[in-house]
């Protein structure tokens, strides 16, 4: 594994601006005092100006991919017609401004958590079982977490994620090992209730309590969606500008996440009333789940898809820093690059299925699943031991991101069309077991590797994964080809955004 075979133990020689670090003790001080000292007699080498490159690179990624985006956002931009209401634009706005701060502090804590803990002179092995801890979290807590949201109430649930999220951040302080794993865990339970507790909470207000259309979710969810993109896209500048350029090291953006959860806590507060769901156990959920996974193929071809996809995008958030980190890029920007290729991925996946187009959503989830397959395939060259091309890995990196944008939409429709309401949690809740557990072994595999190429074989094996999930898209498509259920209304258009 190229980590643990020299560049991982070299690079925590260094600070998280990439100076040397001047405490060094004996030999190594004077090595790194020599790399500071000009040699006017020898030239730059070509691999000298590669980090020049990889900034340029990076930078001019951004700005392409936010061009493309935004104007194709504008080209297809079309006015909703709830927000003409006064009453929902107020009830829609009062939602927004807690649960935006809460999606921004999220992603703050994107782009350095990699280097956070390499900073703290981590190995790759040891890097990967934090991650592991998150992802295992991920998937013990995520049911209870359902029946907690129901049981202690949502907007309680809000305000416990922003403490759980906080708390999580407050560990990052810490050097010990065994405490930023259970920031881990911490991080894992704030994820579960981010994405149960807030839409939980607005659907119930806005059919229940206001008695709003059902079709104007749509609307929020749409808008909630294009936000977030935003927020992430940000999300890496300010990284970037607290870590690097502000000179605060990689735990300045953890830290920057908690002043924006006490916002959307007092917000929360303030401005929500509470709302609880029925009582559920969690035996008889899961058990209703599985036995729909089984009896319906559809649902058993998306869950395998599902589960191939996303544990590779899971172990792709492992691997993307310390394969561009050595090379220099600014780890903030590179991340607002990959996010603005995932706007770009979801606004071609709206336009793709408009009026005016009419793709069906399946084979939108095929060309996702492709280009991830190809980017993958990319990836095993482009980390081959000694032969490191980071613009190409770089390049590889959008690409799976772009296949992002438009995997995410088209798997949500797919399941919202395929997967009953009342079993909803419990199918999810299996989907998610597979998932997770690839993500881990395929972490672990890492972990467990001594030599340079591990990297690039877990590219390879990656590949392979995506190569079957192609296969199972292929079978859905044979199985869905005459299934209206699998296709788009004849007469309105798909639902304007992914399930937050």
């Amino acid at each position: 594994m190229r980590g643990l075979c020299g560049c991982t133990q070299h690079r925590a020689l260094w600070s998280p601006q990439g100076r040397p670090a001047l405490q060094l003790p004996g030999p190594a001080l004077s090595l790194s005092l020599s790399l500071l000292t000009p040699t006017p007699s020898v030239s730059r080498s070509p691999r000298d100006a590669q980090p020049h490159a990889m900034l340029l690179a990076a930078y001019a990624s951004l700005a392409a991919l936010l061009a493309a985006a935004l104007g194709l956002e504008l080209f297809s931009r079309r006015t909703p017609g709830p927000a003409t209401n006064p009453a929902f634009a107020r009830f829609q706005h009062r939602f927004l401004r807690a649960y935006l701060p809460a999606l921004a502090a999220d992603w703050l804590q994107g782009p350095y958590l990699y280097k956070l803990y390499h900073h703290y002179r981590f190995v790759e092995g040891q890097i990967a079982i934090l991650y592991v801890c998150g992802f295992a979290s991920a998937v013990l807590l995520g049911p209870p977490a359902a029946l907690l949201v129901d049981r202690l109430g949502r907007r309680a649930s809000c305000v416990l994620f922003s403490l759980s999220c906080a708390a999580c951040c407050l560990t990052k302080l810490s050097r010990d090992y065994l405490v930023l794993a259970a920031g881990r865990v911490l991080g894992g339970l704030a994820t579960a209730l981010l994405f149960s507790a807030f839409e939980a909470w607005y659907v119930h207000e806005h059919v229940e309590r206001h008695d709003f259309p059902a079709e104007w979710l749509a609307g929020t969810f749409a808008r909630a969606a294009f936000w977030n993109n935003v927020l992430a896209v940000g999300a890496g500048v300010v990284a970037t500008a607290l870590a690097e350029w502000l000179g605060l090291g990689p735990v300045a953006p953890f830290m920057a996440a908690i002043p924006l959860l006490a916002l959307a806590a007092v917000l929360v507060l303030k401005d929500w009333e509470e709302n609880r769901g029925p009582p559920r156990a969690l035996a008889k959920t899961c058990g209703d789940g599985l036995r729909c996974l089984l009896a319906d193929g559809r649902v058993l071809l998306l869950g395998t898809v599902q589960a191939l996809f996303e544990s590779v995008v899971y172990i792709f958030i492992f691997l993307w820093t310390p394969v561009l980190d050595p090379h220099g890029p600014p780890l903030g920007i590179v991340f607002s690059s990959f996010m603005a290729a995932s706007m770009l991925g979801s606004v071609l996946q709206r336009v793709a299925v408009s009026a005016r187009y009419r793709l069906q959503p399946v084979h939108l989830l095929a060309l996702a699943v492709l280009l991830a397959f190809l980017s993958l395939f990319m990836l095993t060259f482009s980390t081959g031991p000694g032969q490191e091309s980071p613009a190409e890995s770089f390049l590889a990196f959008l690409l799976l991101e772009l296949a992002c944008g438009l995997y995410f939409p088209s798997m949500g429709f797919l399941r919202r069309k395929v997967i009953p309401e009342k079993e909803r949690a419990g199918v999810l809740h299996w989907f998610r077991v597979p998932l997770n557990l690839l993500a881990c072994l395929g972490l672990l595999l890492l972990h467990g590797s001594d030599h340079r190429s591990g990297t690039r074989s877990i590219f390879a094996l990656c590949a392979a994964l995506m190569l079957l999930a192609l296969l199972a898209v292929g079978r859905l498509f044979t199985v869905g080809r005459h299934d209206p259920e699998l296709r788009l209304p004849p007469s309105q258009g798909p639902p304007e955004s992914p399930e937050l």
